[in-house]
C-alpha cells in the first residue's frame, strides 16, 4: 500500500459503493415500474408494492449499515484524539472543536497536533483546511 497522504487518504470500496448499491438500486427501479404498471392494469398492486418496499428496505439497510459504522468510528476517533490531546497538554479538547475537525486532526503528527487543534478552533478551519495544513501526515489505515 502506498504511503497515505492528503490526496489518497479517503477509503473507497468498489464492491460496496458501486456493486452493492447498484445491485439494490436496479431491482428498486424495476419494481417501481412494475408497481405503476400494476396500478394501471388494476391487478397485482399489493404484490408490486411489497416488492418496492422490500427493495427500499435493502437500500436503507445498506445505507444505515454504512452510516452506523462511520458514526461508531467517529466516536472512537473523538475519544482517541481527545486522549491524545490530554496526554500532550493535560487538558481535554476545546468544546468548540467540531466532530469533522477532530476527525481531520487524527492525521496530524504529534509535533503539530496541539498547535493545529488550537488553530482549527481559532480560525474555524474546515476539515479539508486542517488536512491541507498537515505537514507530517499520520496514516489511519483502520478506517472503513
Amino acid at each position: 500500500m502506498a504511503e497515505q497522504n492528503f490526496k489518497n487518504h479517503t477509503r473507497f470500496v468498489p464492491l460496496f459503493h458501486y456493486v452493492a448499491f447498484t445491485a439494490a438500486g436496479f431491482p428498486f427501479v424495476i419494481s417501481i415500474i412494475h408497481l405503476f404498471k400494476a396500478i394501471g392494469e388494476g391487478s397485482g398492486r399489493q404484490h408490486a408494492a411489497a416488492i418496492v418496499s422490500l427493495t427500499l428496505a435493502v437500500i436503507l439497510a445498506l445505507w444505515f449499515a454504512r452510516a452506523f459504522a462511520l458514526k461508531a468510528q467517529d466516536r472512537a476517533i473523538r475519544a482517541e484524539e481527545n486522549f491524545r490531546y490530554y496526554i500532550a497538554t493535560g487538558k481535554t479538547f476545546d468544546s468548540r472543536l467540531r466532530m469533522g475537525q477532530i476527525i481531520a486532526l487524527r492525521f496530524a503528527g504529534d509535533d503539530e497536533f496541539v498547535a493545529l487543534a488550537k488553530k482549527a478552533v481559532d480560525e474555524n478551519l474546515t476539515s479539508k483546511q486542517i488536512k491541507e495544513a498537515i505537514k507530517n501526515w499520520k496514516a489511519d489505515n483502520n478506517r472503513v
